[in-house]
């Protein structure tokens, strides 16, 4: 039952990002451009998604107990992280969702875009282990 849930969680994400727009590179790219050519249709896409999202991390900060995975605090990591997705997004007008929704419609840009995050991924781990050592 908890895949099935998984599943359909994951299939109503995907065709969010279809409707909203979010899976097509160049729409994202000109929300971006807040200095050009600024297409501000997507700011309501994102309010609602911060919404929904502030809901889910107020109920989160009730459980008990605690969620394992809640860190406190900001750091250098985080930062840097946060760079590096907001120039890799500002760069290809894709980020990690919008990437699987293109390759399950099986374009070229989401398949370089998830290999390249996998190999971000595997990166890190690598050049992690000493320091998790």
């Amino acid at each position: 039952m908890k895949n099935l849930t998984a599943l359909l969680c994951g299939l109503l994400f995907g065709v969010g990002l279809i409707i909203s727009g979010m899976s097509n590179p160049s729409k994202v790219l000109g929300f971006l451009d807040v200095f050009g050519r600024w297409d501000p249709s997507l700011a309501l896409v994102m309010g609602g998604a911060v919404s929904v999202a502030a809901i889910g991390f107020a109920l989160a900060r009730r459980r008990q107990p605690k969620p394992a995975t809640a860190r406190r605090g900001i750091d250098r990591r985080l930062l840097s992280g946060a760079a590096i997705f907001g120039i890799g997004w500002g760069i290809a007008g894709i980020c990690p969702g919008p990437a699987l929704v293109l390759v399950g419609m099986n374009m070229g840009e989401g398949w370089i875009f998830a290999l390249s995050m996998v190999a971000g991924m595997l990166l890190f781990n690598l050049l992690d282990k000493p320091r998790a050592g």
